[in-house]
């Protein structure tokens, strides 16, 4: 009789183990020759060479499953041990799965765009209103990237702009100030990996969050890096950022010029970068629009009332612009 430990490395234990250790007791009781303990994020397991040699392998592909589909369900456990491997193929064009299992794919033809683009490009800037998706397949793509370890980091990025009030006069320390810029990529981590594993890559630096200030002077290797709100960079800010790009490394910038919190005298970096390197090989342009927005319905029709408000606002002001003095004599 042989001991062996097989360490929970990629896929959360709570997910593995099931809810009120189910999963473990149907392992045990599909593996009568052999003893299993679960304890953390390892199985301790005892038993005969040939029968620990066939639980290894099961083993491999139940944490492959429960690492992908952030699922696993006492049918997986049979189907896998059984062999009867459950079928791949019918995830079509899902991205990654969210935590409660559900496929997160691209669900407009401008987010395909997207998705394609990062497959194509190395720098990918992802243009459009608010809602519309970017920002959340950006991190997707991050997170799939990192489960397929084709990278060994994802970084992840904001300009701290200030709305009306100091950085400096917020309570906490300089964590608890920033923190509020960054809640909206805290947020869609949240829903892509488990509690605990997202805890456990941001202690380890795997996840790295923070704001484009502390970018500057480093060299970023084997990562997905995304900027997110870059119409809030200035010129220097976004061309810093860019050249921080290094070996096996993708770049997702995300922005909307219709909601640029710049003073009006600052020009913003996301509309100069577009105007200096929409013609360079090997960067890509997607374009969103009101019909990608995937949040409330409203959201598009505030979108669209907002647009229309700003169109009349120009109409306006160009026919005042052109209108003739008339000076009474």
């Amino acid at each position: 009789m042989i001991e062996k430990h097989f360490i929970l490395e990629e896929a959360d234990p709570a997910t593995f183990f099931g809810i009120g250790n189910a999963n473990l007791r149907l392992l045990r009781a599909l593996s009568p020759k052999l003893r299993i303990i679960g304890r953390g994020n390892v199985l301790k397991v005892m038993g005969a060479d040939e029968d620990m040699a066939d639980f290894e392998e099961s083993f491999e592909h139940l944490q492959q499953h429960c690492a992908k589909y952030n699922a696993l369900s006492e049918e997986n456990v049979i189907d896998i041990l059984k062999r009867s491997l459950p079928n791949s193929t019918a995830d079509g064009d899902a991205i990654v799965f969210s935590t409660s299992g559900r496929a997160i794919s691209p669900r407009t033809e401008n987010q395909r765009r997207l998705v394609e683009a990062y497959r194509k490009n190395d720098m990918i800037f992802a243009i459009g209103p608010a809602g519309s998706g970017k920002t959340y397949m950006a991190i997707a793509l991050a997170v799939r990237a990192l489960k397929n370890k084709e990278i060994k980091k994802i970084i992840l990025s904001r300009p701290a702009v200030e709305a009306g009030e100091k950085l400096g006069f917020l309570p906490g320390d300089m964590k608890d100030k920033i923190d509020p810029y960054l809640q909206p990529l805290y947020d869609a981590l949240q829903e892509m990996i488990p509690a605990a594993k997202l805890q456990e890559y941001m202690e380890q630096n795997v996840i790295q969050i923070a704001p484009l200030a502390f970018m500057r002077g480093r060299t970023l290797n084997d990562a997905v890096v995304i900027l997110d709100e870059a119409q809030n960079t200035t010129p220097a800010q976004i061309k810093m950022f860019l050249t921080r790009m290094g070996w096996n490394t993708k770049m997702i910038i995300t922005g909307d010029r219709t909601q640029i919190d710049l003073p009006p005298s600052q020009k913003s970096g996301l509309i100069d970068a577009e105007n200096i390197l929409h013609r360079v090989e090997g960067i890509a342009f997607v374009e969103m629009t009101r019909k990608d927005i995937v949040r409330h319905k409203l959201v598009t029709r505030i979108v669209e009332a907002y647009e229309t408000e700003q169109k009349r606002r120009k109409t306006s002001t160009m026919e005042e612009q052109h209108m003739p003095n008339i000076h009474p004599q």
